[in-house]
């Protein structure tokens, strides 16, 4: 449901007017009526906050009806990813101080695209390059084959 959609449906459902729901809210009623009209593209979190709690209902409904991701919807997707994952290992992961789970986020994300790259090409080769890749195929540590390039994450 659209957030203008959902903010009207709220507000008609608890016998509300634009005014009486704007005045409680600290916004315009014109600010208002182009809300429930859908001619403000990316309210406020803030003002969608006051709108909330001025008709008393949970803010994350007009957040989502907006399109912010909010805690019930990050809850169930990461449910999904959770299931994929041996529960020792999320433990673990939990345990790392926020700076290394940063790291180690940047290290996956990178591994997913190096992924997704080396399946467009569809050559089998696996490509890693970093910043000021001399294209040579080198790492720190010696030689890698052709097809593989060696990249270092910043983090």
């Amino acid at each position: 449901m659209r957030l203008g959609d959902k903010i009207r449906e709220l507000r008609e459902e608890f016998g509300l007017t634009q005014g009486h729901l704007a005045g409680n809210a600290s916004v315009s009623q014109g600010y208002l009526s182009q809300l429930e009209n859908g001619d403000v593209k990316n309210p406020s979190a803030a003002v969608l906050l006051r709108v909330a709690q001025a008709m008393s209902v949970d803010p994350d409904d007009l957040f989502e009806a907006a399109g912010y991701p909010t805690v019930r919807t990050l809850r169930q997707i990461y449910q999904d990813y959770e299931s994929n994952i041996d529960p020792d290992l999320l433990r673990y992961l939990g345990r790392l101080p926020r700076d290394r789970q940063r790291r180690l986020l940047l290290l996956l994300q990178g591994m997913e695209t190096v992924v997704v790259e080396g399946a467009e090409r569809g050559d089998g080769s696996v490509e890693l390059a970093t910043e000021g890749d001399s294209g040579n195929g080198r790492a720190a540590g010696g030689e890698l084959p052709d097809n593989v390039r060696a990249s270092r994450v910043q983090g």
